[in-house]
Formats: C-alpha cells, sequence, structure tokens
C-alpha cells in the first residue's frame, strides 16, 4: 500500500469492466489515477454504476487519436501505465475487424509510442487475453513460451498486440540498456474474467443476468465449451502486483504472465449456467442455441505457474465463490445499493482472504 500512496498511475480503459475495477482499487490504494478511453459503451456499466469518475481524472479520447494521447500522458506525467483499452470481444471482431485491428495493434503501438515520449514512466503492463496462443483444442493449458495466434480477428489482434509488446520491449525497453530508458514493460494474460458490472454483449455473465432478471430462458451458444474462469479482482491483482515488482526489480520481470484459474475451476459453461441458476432461483433457466455462429474456440486453460512462482500470485477465491460474489453484486444493484460502497466491500473482503 505505501508503494501505491501519491503513485500517478496512467490508465487506458478505465470506463470499461476490468478496467474501472482496477482504477477504483489503484485510488483505495492511494494512488493518483488518470483515466484514458471511450465513452462506456453498454448501458448501464460499472463506471457509471459504481460512480468511479469520482476516485480518478476522467479523460475522454481514442487511443487511435496519438497526439491527445501522448500530450494526456505527457502532461500528467505518470509512474506506471497500465493499458486496458481493447475491443474486447470475439463476436464482434467477426463484424468489424478492421476497427478491432486498428484499436487493439494500432493502438497498442500509440500507448507504446506515448510511453517512449513520457520520461516520468517506469513501469508498463500491457493487458492481452488468454486468447492470444494458437489454439490447438489440447487438453492441457497454455503457457507463456506457446506460440502466439488466433483463428478469429480478436484473438489474432491480441496476439498482434504481444508481439508489439515484445518488439518495443527489445528495441526500446531493453533490460540489457535500463539506463537509456528506466522503463520495464510486462504483458499480461488473463483467463476468463467474471464480476459484477460487467453488461457487454456476448458474454455468458452478462446475458445471463440479463435473461434472470427479465423471466426468459437464456440462449448458451457452447455449452460444452471449457474455459478458465475466475473473478476480475484475481487478474487485477495480478497486474498491480506484477508493476510493483516492476517498479522494484525491473529486467527481471520485464515479460508476458499468464493469470489464471486452476484446472478444477475450468469449467464448462454449461456448468456455470446451471449453477448459476440453481443459485439465483424463481425459474431462471438456459436453452442452448440450435445456431452458435461464428467459431469460438472449445477448450482454453491457461496454466499460470510463473506468476505463482515469480511474483507469488495465486488465486484467492474458487469459481463458486466467484460467481457467488459475481450474483451479490447485481442482486445489490438490482436492490438500489450504492454501488461505490458495495464495490469496495467487496475489494476489502477479497484483500483479507
Amino acid at each position: 500500500m505505501n508503494l501505491w500512496r501519491g503513485r500517478r498511475v496512467f490508465l487506458t480503459g478505465h470506463t470499461g469492466f476490468k478496467g474501472g475495477w482496477l482504477g477504483l482499487w489503484l485510488a483505495k490504494l492511494g494512488a493518483q489515477v488518470r483515466g484514458y478511453a471511450l465513452d462506456p459503451v453498454t448501458e448501464p456499466n460499472l463506471f457509471t454504476v459504481a460512480d468511479i469518475a469520482n476516485v480518478m481524472d476522467d479523460i475522454r479520447g481514442n487511443i487511435l487519436d496519438r497526439p491527445l494521447l501522448e500530450a494526456s500522458m505527457q502532461e500528467f506525467a505518470p509512474d506506471v501505465v497500465f493499458h486496458l483499452a481493447a475491443q474486447p470481444l470475439v463476436r464482434r471482431s467477426y463484424t468489424d475487424p478492421v476497427g478491432t485491428y486498428a484499436t487493439n495493434v494500432l493502438g497498442t503501438s500509440h500507448v507504446l509510442e506515448a510511453v517512449r515520449k513520457t520520461p516520468s514512466v517506469r513501469a508498463v503492463v500491457c493487458v492481452t487475453t488468454d486468447k492470444c496462443y494458437e489454439n490447438r483444442e489440447w487438453v492441457w493449458p497454455y503457457r507463456e513460451t506457446d506460440s502466439l495466434g488466433g483463428h478469429d480477428p480478436y484473438s489474432s489482434s491480441k496476439a498482434c498486440a504481444e508481439i508489439v509488446s515484445a518488439a518495443y520491449r527489445n528495441s526500446f525497453f531493453s533490460s540489457d540498456r535500463p539506463e537509456e530508458h528506466r522503463v520495464a514493460l510486462a504483458t499480461a494474460r488473463a483467463g476468463n474474467v467474471i464480476g459484477g458490472g460487467d453488461w457487454s454483449e456476448d458474454r455468458l455473465i452478462p446475458d445471463l443476468i440479463r435473461g434472470f432478471q427479465t423471466g426468459q430462458p437464456v440462449v448458451i451458444r457452447r455449452p460444452k465449451a471449457i474455459r478458465p474462469w475466475q473473478h476480475v479482482l484475481e487478474p487485477v491483482r495480478g497486474y498491480i502486483m506484477l508493476a510493483e515488482r516492476l517498479l522494484a526489480s525491473k529486467a527481471q520481470f520485464a515479460s508476458a504472465f499468464n493469470f489464471g484459474p486452476g484446472d478444477g475451476d475450468a469449467w464448462p459453461v454449461g456448468r456455470i449456467a446451471d449453477r448459476m441458476a440453481a443459485t439465483w432461483g424463481e425459474g431462471a433457466r438456459w436453452i442452448c442455441d440450435a445456431d452458435p455462429g461464428v467459431h469460438e474456440a472449445g477448450v482454453l486453460r491457461l496454466d499460470a505457474s510463473k506468476a505463482r512462482i515469480e511474483l507469488g500470485w495465486q488465486p484467492r477465491l474458487t469459481i463458486e465463490s466467484a460467481l457467488d460474489w459475481t450474483l451479490d453484486w447485481y442482486r445489490a444493484c438490482q436492490r438500489g445499493h450504492a454501488m461505490m460502497d458495495f464495490t469496495r466491500k467487496q475489494i476489502e473482503a477479497y484483500e483479507v482472504l
């Protein structure tokens, strides 16, 4: 906590789901946070519902607007940069592939160029995804050394973002020449994240919540697909820990890290839906989509051994607890609770686990 008190943090994507949780936690730790992002893309959304704008400097801008991005970062003079701004949806990438590549690939290069032109920056964490790997549908988890790839535009754009980040690290932020730049750059690949405040389209938990609240059966595309589910606070804590290590010991941690659950919490989609429906009650149910549409990976698991060994990070919530915390958040929101307070209480409860 002392490390973050007064620390200046530049956070792209702060109006998004993970960005909102990260920004709120950093502010709670005492950091001075400047967020840079587009307006929230859904209504409702976590950023508005939890009133997150009140705890940070809220700048609205596109990471494709390079002059505005560079000016905003340079004027703020941050110590740490977290890059979360992205087009984050697989199915949307099929309808807007060019926009997806522009945001996720060119946008990442714009953020890293802004870092190059901001002398105050010491640590950068670029967040990508577990889908950046060349998915071969095998049963064992992917490691950071496995091949990057992607069947769909979203997945491949995130693999490209990893390659761009590695190229900038090797070319401009090399650990062999820290005296020239004093920047340590790492990437973070998180598993499927769940938690309160996500209302995105074509995502399992938001789709389930919308259906449960309206009393309609929820249409599930691929109930047998296996994903590494985890509560949003798990990878967010990983991002914070990784930034701390970059600040303290640059060279050792300037690389890629997976953040995901153990094999026991990599559940099929249908099992997640069954557990959610049973806990919600009130006749909540789901049905299988007869036409699931575009290609999506059938099996995806992550090996987070590196984060466990090198960072001391490990999941604190079982998948059952993560689902319960998620449902508690949405029920509290439905009942009109003050959601900044409720979200902070979940962070505080997580911190003492």
